[in-house]
């Protein structure tokens, strides 16, 4: 029963949040969501995991991370919600032209999309990855990705209804009437694109890496997908270099020719590129690497403690 009363509580808060945030004026929205971030970062010395996760990028202690990285990272992190609350609302033509990109990586994007083979582009949890589905469908239309499972069902419903409504097409993770990997891999050989969260895996077919030094998983989906139907690998990452702007850099194709483990190195590596560029809109507030994960985590995917 309490159960049921948490999931009716968060889909109602979503609701009424939705609602309050996509029609409020942009200078109130942007100026709660800052000020939420900032007292986020600052109690207690911000997310107690974050602060871990940042260490390893910026290669210090957790004690050591500066205290404005932190919050500046929840700020980001608010930003980032912000912006999904109001994104139905706005307009795509102001979202693409507020997105920069260097020359070199718009030819590479566009030499990959136009080819005709298909293309899967892998993301780490950085910047807004829906400010990147936006751009691309107005570049180059409709393209497939996947979605966790949400309980309550409605909020799961509303998650891919608000995707949908931006020209995604979605499919879940579990529940689906088929299996998620063969609808992306049709999607790949009819010459499509398949972007894909990729810096965390929660199953128990992940890919060992290395990333920032210390070891961790990451999903074996983009590297098999793109192996198995001859689609392209791009790494994709997006940022905030200021308040009004965001960064796409996706010049990054990966070599798949050494299989699915060497390619998801080359993953984790680009990916590293990237957060270490902008370390603040990596917004990584779960345990990544091995050495965080709780037992349990290692009972179940049979990793031995430290």
């Amino acid at each position: 029963m309490l159960d049921k009363l948490a999931e009716y509580a968060s889909d109602f808060g979503y609701r009424a949040g939705w609602a309050a945030v996509r029609w409020a004026p942009e200078s109130v929205a942007r100026s709660v969501f800052d000020a939420v971030g900032t007292v986020a970062g600052r109690r207690g010395g911000g997310p107690e995991q974050l602060r871990k996760n940042l260490a390893r990028v910026v290669g210090t202690t957790p004690e050591q991370v500066p205290d404005a990285l932190v919050e500046q990272a929840m700020r980001s992190y608010a930003r980032y919600w912000r912006e999904a609350f109001r994104l139905p609302t706005t307009d795509p033509a102001d979202i693409v032209a507020s997105v920069r990109m260097s020359d070199h990586d718009r030819r590479v994007v566009d030499e990959v999309c136009t080819s005709g083979k298909g293309v899967v582009m892998a993301l780490p949890h950085s910047g807004n990855w829906d400010i990147c589905g936006v751009w691309l469908v107005a570049h180059y239309g409709q393209f497939a990705t996947v979605a966790e499972r949400l309980k309550p069902e409605s909020l799961f419903d509303q998650f891919v209804a608000y995707r949908e409504s931006l020209g995604f097409e979605v499919f879940p993770l579990t529940g689906g009437e088929q299996p998620p990997f063969r609808l992306l891999a049709d999607r790949l050989r009819a010459g499509g694109i398949v972007c894909l969260m990729s810096d965390r895996d929660l199953s128990h077919s992940g890919v060992p890496v290395e990333l920032f030094g210390e070891r961790t998983r990451m999903p074996a989906g983009p590297a098999k997908l793109a192996i198995e139907t001859g689609a392209t690998l791009l790494a994709v990452h997006h940022s905030y270099p200021d308040a009004d702007t965001s960064l796409i850099r996706c010049g990054t194709v990966i070599d798949t020719s050494g299989g699915v483990a060497a390619a998801t190195q080359a993953l984790a590596d680009a990916f590293a590129e990237g957060i270490a560029s902008a370390p603040a809109d990596w917004h990584m507030l779960q345990p990544l690497w091995e050495s965080d994960w709780s037992q349990a985590r290692r009972d179940r995917l049979g990793v031995d403690g430290e």
